[in-house]
């Protein structure tokens, strides 16, 4: 099924709902492998027909979009306004908005922008029953109370179905400059990383590779990708502040990012069978994590998010202190480590989808 309006998504939920069918609720299905595969739904319910631009306010930075429109459509209108949506998402070509939203899905700039949780503003989304609950609003701020919403973002599709979304917007930046130290060592490598951190410099992306991850972005060794944003001025105080980095600029500097968030895709593409690990840890163990993981690595250094990419039949175990899953290939119980909130999530599924009908198995092999 591929409804054309929320009204039909509406209906085409509630009949399924009233014969008990399970669901599986789908963008663009570029994420199909991420989280658990889930089980075989009876019936299927593509959004990518719910596509249109609902609101736009550039003066006020904020628009409001259905959830089947294709992100890298989104980000082409922002830009002619010089204006985005800064998560940079893997797939971003294919992916849908709601896929986006739904999969909690980020990159470089998390560091400074946050994830949807913090660009999201709005949204409105359909529970199994049919009846459409409208969340939050088009203003930066708001305080009308719980965001339901918010449950969405990360739920892998099985609360609700995303029908729209509204997002806060910033302005793109004058220019960007990017600085990359490398060393065949990790030690100096992460030292820099740190005298960052502890700087006045405030970095949109901070990101560090090793060697095997840098091997294919097309650098060498252990690489700390420091990525700046703003005016003339404040691009050349980084790189005065900065003065043994590589320096990448202009078209360079946008395939080098593209290369990073693309990072997943490509390699799940020359790897199908391979998985992909997110770990979780404080900024002091992400040189222990990164020294730990076999293959490839892609930290979000400034952050404590370490993505590992393991090569197919490799298996790996994390200490019992870092939150880890498999974001890739995970099978039906991709966590590794987890934290104690599962009890909590699982009264929000009873609460939302009480007969266990939407993308059932999907939120990690859990509910």
């Amino acid at each position: 099924m591929t409804p054309t309006t929320p009204q039909e998504l509406a209906g085409s939920l509630r009949a399924a709902a009233e014969k008990k069918q399970t669901i599986g609720l789908r963008g663009a299905s570029t994420k199909r492998r991420m989280a658990a595969a889930g089980r075989e739904p009876a019936i299927a319910i593509s959004t990518t027909s719910l596509n249109q631009i609902l609101q736009y306010e550039p003066k006020d930075l904020t628009i409001s979009v259905q959830a089947g429109l294709r992100w890298a459509d989104l980000r082409a209108l922002l830009a002619a306004n010089r204006q985005m949506i800064p998560l940079d998402p893997p797939y971003a070509q294919q992916a849908t908005v709601g896929g986006v939203v739904a999969a909690n899905t980020s990159g470089p700039r998390r560091r400074w922008f946050g994830t949807a949780r913090d660009l999201v503003i709005g949204m409105t989304f359909i529970p199994i029953d049919g009846l459409a609950v409208q969340t939050g609003g088009m203003v930066v701020k708001n305080v009308a109370g719980l965001d339901m919403g918010k449950l969405l973002i990360g739920s892998m599709g099985t609360l609700a179905a995303i029908a729209s979304v509204n997002f806060k917007l910033a302005p793109l930046p004058e220019a960007t400059r990017t600085f990359v130290f490398s060393d065949r060592n990790p030690e100096p490598v992460f030292a820099r990383r740190d005298e960052i951190l502890k700087s006045v410099l405030q970095p949109s992306s901070l990101d560090l590779v090793n060697p095997a991850a840098a091997a294919k972005i097309g650098i060498d060794g252990w690489s700390l990708l420091v990525r700046a944003g703003g005016s003339q001025r404040v691009l050349d105080r980084y790189s005065r502040e900065l003065p043994a980095a590589q320096v990448c600029e202009g078209p360079a500097e946008s395939k080098l990012w593209e290369s990073i968030e693309e990072f997943t895709p490509s390699y799940l593409a020359e790897f199908p069978a391979a998985r992909v690990v997110r770990v979780s840890s404080t900024l002091r163990e992400v040189r222990a994590v990164a020294g730990t993981l076999p293959g490839p690595v892609v930290s979000r250094a400034g952050n404590g998010v370490t993505y590992g990419y393991l090569p197919p039949e490799t298996r790996w175990s994390p200490p019992a202190e870092w939150q880890a899953c498999y974001e890739y290939g995970g099978g039906d119980d991709a966590w590794l480590n987890s934290g104690d909130d599962l009890p909590l999530m699982r009264r929000v599924k009873q609460m939302l989808d009480p007969d266990g009908l939407l993308n059932p198995g999907r939120y990690y092999g859990r509910f």
